[in-house]
């Protein structure tokens, strides 16, 4: 199949945003919702979109994430906004541990004038970014260098983050799955986010739209594990009535 000139329109919108609802592809392309669940068929057809209810995503692996560099272009303005809105609830004179993702680090770079913070960290990406902010104390944690992201994992990882218990854990995820699950692709880097959720006071999930209804292999907690989440656009469902019910407060970022 070779797509027309608004078929490849949608494919662009959806690739640059990660994934998209379908009625906002028929409001972007000026068509109709029925069009666009007609080239939306065709296209996953050809194994160029995956769809889920309501919308569609780009195609994604249950065992292999998608590159370091493509993710930080895909939804870049949508994880920025995120990053504001952790940044303006994040306290002056407080503890965090961020991990690995490149929601992370964009709320890395949103605490640059933070004062009084001390940050733990396994992703050097976020270590770099914030040894630019004199007013902010920087503790990286050791172990197995992941190459292709810059992120720190294994057992001596788990070990160093089992010293402290920090005020706020900053977690990014994979995947957001319909039963509430929260998951990821490295087994190893799972382990370190469970350690980093357990030696924090609140656990704040920052993670854009199209982390919703995106399949991970690895289970790294569920929604009630989560005290804050903190997305881009309305949650679809049914991710409202789970939210309600793990009693997470949900900012959704203008």
């Amino acid at each position: 199949m070779s797509p027309n000139p608004r078929q490849m329109l949608l494919l662009q919108a959806v690739q640059a945003q990660g994934s998209v609802m379908l009625d906002a592809l028929a409001t972007t392309l000026d068509v109709t919702l029925q069009t666009v669940r007609r080239d939306v068929q065709r296209l996953a057809d050809e194994g160029l979109l995956t769809r889920f209810h309501g919308g569609v995503r780009v195609p994604s692996s249950t065992i292999e994430n998608i590159a370091h560099q493509q993710r930080t272009t895909l939804n870049a303005e949508g994880k920025a906004r995120i990053a504001q809105a952790v940044a303006h609830e994040v306290p002056n004179d407080c503890s965090l541990i961020l991990n690995i993702g490149t929601t992370t680090e964009a709320i890395a770079q949103a605490l640059l004038r933070h004062s009084g913070l001390r940050v733990i960290t396994n992703n050097l990406n976020v270590a770099l970014i914030l040894s630019a902010n004199p007013q902010c104390e920087v503790i990286v944690a050791g172990g197995v260098l992941r190459g292709r992201d810059r992120g720190v994992v294994g057992e001596a990882a788990i070990d160093f983050i089992r010293q402290f218990k920090v005020d706020i854990a900053l977690v990014g995820i994979s995947g957001i799955e319909a039963d509430g699950t929260l998951r990821d692709y490295d087994y190893r880097e799972v382990k370190v986010s469970q350690a980093i959720m357990a030696h924090a006071r609140e656990v704040w999930l920052a993670a854009d739209h199209s982390k919703f209804n995106r399949p991970a292999m690895v289970e790294v907690a569920t929604l009630a594990r989560i005290d804050r989440l903190f997305t881009d656009a309305p949650v679809p469902e049914p991710f409202p009535t789970l939210l309600d019910k793990a009693q997470v407060r949900c900012h959704v970022a203008a």
